[in-house]
């Protein structure tokens, strides 16, 4: 059974950073592409960043462009996202998963393990 774990996660004042990291026990996470995604209280789940393979490739949804990078290492097995000049509308619980397909699928919030526990990021003005 895979277990998806997400760390990193803390409450922090508006233009904070904070980097979050998904590890993965049961699968590996250095031969298939991933993403971040997240949910704020009262709303769906939302696709946010994602990494091909290789890490040629990323995707972000429109939102976190230019603030968030998704990044991975596969020696550690884990995938991360720094988050930069964070604001009050990035608060949510956020979710790692991967695809087997692609960067694409996981942008369409097509996602191959069950979701983790997560981890909480607030961002207070």
């Amino acid at each position: 059974q895979v277990q998806l774990v997400e760390s990193g996660g803390a409450s922090v004042s508006v233009g904070g950073s904070l980097k979050l990291s998904c590890t993965a026990s049961g699968s590996t996470l250095s031969n298939i592409a991933a993403g971040w995604f997240r949910q704020a209280p009262g709303k769906e789940r939302e696709f946010v960043a994602a990494i091909s393979l290789s890490g040629d490739i990323t995707r972000y949804t429109d939102s976190v462009q230019g603030r968030f990078t998704i990044s991975r290492d596969k020696a550690k097995n884990a995938v991360y996202l720094q988050m930069n000049s964070l604001l009050p509308e990035d608060t949510a619980v956020y979710y790692c998963n991967t695809h087997p397909d692609g960067t694409t699928r996981l942008q369409a919030m097509a996602v191959l393990h069950p979701w983790g526990q997560g981890t909480q990021v607030t961002v207070s003005s």
